[in-house]
């Protein structure tokens, strides 16, 4: 406003000098117009400036720096393959969501798909975001309250937002306003579909164990371990054994010191009592990255680790 205020009365001073310049004239009506018009516009189009400069970082204002927000942590994983609402069927489904910042937790999501389009609800741990946008700090600052989601309050009293959801395993932009900071901050959201029951994805999506038509008897394949502190590893490839369709494989950890191993809420004890700790699971999925657990007494107590693994089936070996 200070600004607008010094420009205009520059523009007035202005404006004052060549009219008393206009005086001197012997027939200066004319000229006198023409100059007031053009301080006029001078004054008008600076005042339009400095209204725009000053809309301008009043926006700025209202976006948190990079130095206002906790240290974003990378959401996406490497060989992530986006999943759309047209590869899940229409029902609902409790899903993990990863976020960027720790300061965004969310404790409970349901994800719901009707006719190939998805929302989410998320339930978070805290109270302290008065709204939601679908996009970045930025474009939320110049956007209207129209645009903005806000917040429900469940029986519990927690805060919810329910949000569109335009695929799994792809990073959204989401940006959240600070009940306390009055600011946009910045976040990005990973909505997984490996949290989903595999019983949940359209025909054709995944490469199910049945769609291998492997006869039963025993095979090998590559298998990729993901999690953890990224120290622990398996054999691959690993051994699989098929029986009446089904597919097991024996996951051979890197270390001693895993004593059950879980797919959901099913517990899997090892097979073996000497070297390192072996498993047989069953696989029902092939070229795609699926949840598990292991617990570990490798810590000062047990701890469980959640880890993915995924075997490929263009690896699929007959063992003769």
């Amino acid at each position: 406003m200070k600004k607008i205020t010094v420009s205009i009365l520059a523009a007035v001073l202005l404006m004052g000098q060549l009219l008393s310049g206009c005086k001197k004239t012997a027939d200066g009506t004319k000229e006198t117009a023409a100059l007031q018009d053009t301080a006029q516009e001078t004054t008008l189009a600076q005042a339009e400036k400095d209204t725009e400069e000053t809309e301008s970082d009043k926006k700025n204002d209202q976006v948190a720096s990079a130095d206002e927000m906790a240290e974003p942590v990378e959401v996406l994983g490497e060989g992530m393959t986006a999943i759309y609402g047209k590869d899940v069927k229409d029902g609902e489904y409790s899903v993990s969501v990863d976020s960027s910042s720790s300061m965004f937790k969310i404790t409970d999501c349901v994800l719901t798909v009707e006719n190939g389009q998805m929302t989410a609800v998320m339930t978070m741990s805290g109270t302290g975001y008065l709204k939601l946008f679908m996009g970045t700090g930025e474009e939320a600052s110049g956007a209207s309250e129209e645009d903005c989601i806000t917040y429900e309050e469940n029986e519990n009293g927690e805060h919810t937002f329910t949000v569109p959801v335009e695929a799994l395993n792809s990073g959204i932009d989401c940006a959240a306003f600070s009940k306390k900071k009055e600011k946009w901050y910045d976040r990005t959201l990973v909505f997984r579909a490996d949290s989903l029951p595999l019983e949940a994805f359209a025909d054709g999506v995944l490469t199910r164990a049945e769609d291998l038509d492997l006869e039963d008897g025993n095979y090998t394949a590559e298998v990729e371990l993901e999690g953890g502190s990224g120290k622990a590893g398996v054999e691959s490839p690993a051994s699989l054994r098929v029986e009446n369709g089904q597919v097991y494989a024996m996951i051979v950890w890197s270390s001693s010191s895993y004593d059950y191993m879980k797919l959901g809420e099913e517990k899997y004890l090892p097979v073996n009592t000497d070297g390192n700790s072996a498993f047989e699971i069953p696989v029902n999925v092939f070229d795609w990255k699926f949840t598990v657990n292991a617990n570990t007494t490798a810590m000062s107590s047990p701890h469980e680790i959640e880890y993915t693994l995924r075997f490929d089936s263009a690896s699929i070996q007959k063992v003769q």
